[in-house]
């Protein structure tokens, strides 16, 4: 194989004279001698983008001698275009073409941030951990990290993220939708497409593969209130023990099934970390002990839960068309069918009353005392 620079290379290896008992090579600067070439069988070992500009053009690639020391020198090749800088070197001028080409992997693979990797799961985790997690509560940071780890991450994996396509994300929402899990669905996507949007911030890819794809959202099932008969006999069939207290707090304040072990009894009230807050703030909910709920706490000085898990698949037993998120749709209902505020029932609700509302209104806790003594029938 001959380059535009071996004649010269091969002269240069030579010993011309003498001086000293040294060989001697005459004096060299600095000087552009051309372009580097690449036969085909090289160019294909080149990232697949880069191919068609190689093929193309033959002078992309400058190539120098440089001096180095009194007698030596090397060769430099340098490659400077579409924001890339590439820069390889080597004394022997045949091994240009090699190191060149394994110096264009890795500048197509780096990350135009330092710091930031670019395979799929090590960027989702640095994205997951370093931004989205202050956003979020614990226990839905939990929840959607499980659904990564079952979901995403197995179909992804270690792939760089450049070479993820609309069609490998179209495959993944295929798959879970045949398996009937709309709301895995939904989330699935929703946290891609956080990913991949972060991805084009970042600057590693510059169009998120989701804008194409096919999804429908699944149409979300919201919880269905109990009868007051079915209310009843959930009471009376867990009479007796520990499931009665946990199904009468979840009946008569509403709170979410991944509230409830962190509900607790202060006075008059029942408080609970709200597990909607945005932005990492911790917020608790405040629900004042009602008529409905006072009896089943006499002489109850703690409150103790079992997993939510465990809950739901009690109440499944007893009411087989009830879930445990239909104990707080049946604490909404009975809020409005006693004519207990709008403004009460969004607080016991754990709802925004609105950024005029939230930012100004500073009710009493007599106030909400008051409102929830209504809940009485």
């Amino acid at each position: 194989r001959e380059r535009n620079f071996d004649k010269l290379a091969a002269e240069l290896r030579q010993s011309e004279q003498e001086k000293s008992g040294e060989a001697y090579a005459p004096p060299l600067e600095n000087d552009k001698m051309g372009f580097l070439k690449f036969t085909n069988k090289e160019i294909l070992k080149m990232p697949a983008k880069f191919r068609k500009y190689f093929i193309a053009n033959d002078r992309l690639v400058r190539v120098r001698r440089r001096k180095r020391g009194k007698f030596g020198f090397d060769y430099e090749a340098r490659y400077r275009r579409d924001g890339y800088n590439i820069s390889v070197s080597s004394k022997d001028p045949d091994k240009l073409p090699e190191k060149f080409i394994t110096a264009l992997h890795a500048a197509e693979n780096a990350s135009p941030l330092p710091n930031v990797p670019n395979t799929f799961d090590e960027f989702a985790r640095y994205y997951f951990e370093t931004f989205w997690k202050r956003t979020v509560a614990p226990e839905t940071y939990k929840t959607e990290m499980n659904r990564y780890k079952n979901y995403i991450k197995p179909f992804f994996g270690s792939m760089s993220i450049k070479k993820i396509t609309p069609a490998m994300c179209q495959k993944l929402f295929d798959d879970i939708s045949e398996k009937g899990f709309g709301k895995t669905l939904d989330e699935v996507h929703t946290r891609l497409n956080q990913v991949f949007d972060m991805a084009v911030n970042h600057g590693l890819i510059q169009i998120n593969p989701l804008c194409i794809t096919i999804f429908r959202a699944h149409e979300r099932k919201h919880g269905k209130a109990l009868t007051k008969d079915e209310e009843k006999r959930l009471l009376e069939v867990t009479a007796g023990t520990p499931w009665q207290l946990m199904f009468a707090v979840a009946l008569y304040t509403g709170l979410r099934p991944g509230e409830l072990k962190t509900a607790r009894i202060e006075g008059e009230f029942i408080v609970a970390k709200n597990s909607k807050q945005k932005n990492g703030k911790v917020e608790t909910k405040k629900i004042p002990i009602t008529p409905m709920l006072r009896p089943y706490l006499d002489g109850v000085q703690e409150l103790r839960f079992y997993v939510p898990q465990r809950i739901r698949e009690k109440i499944r037993k007893i009411l087989p068309n009830h879930s445990l998120k239909d104990t707080r749709a049946t604490f909404f209902t009975r809020c409005i069918e006693c004519n207990i505020d709008e403004v009460a029932i969004k607080k016991f609700m754990g709802h925004s009353l609105g950024k005029v509302s939230d930012a100004y209104a500073d009710l009493p806790d007599e106030y909400y005392i008051k409102e929830g003594n209504k809940l009485n029938y």
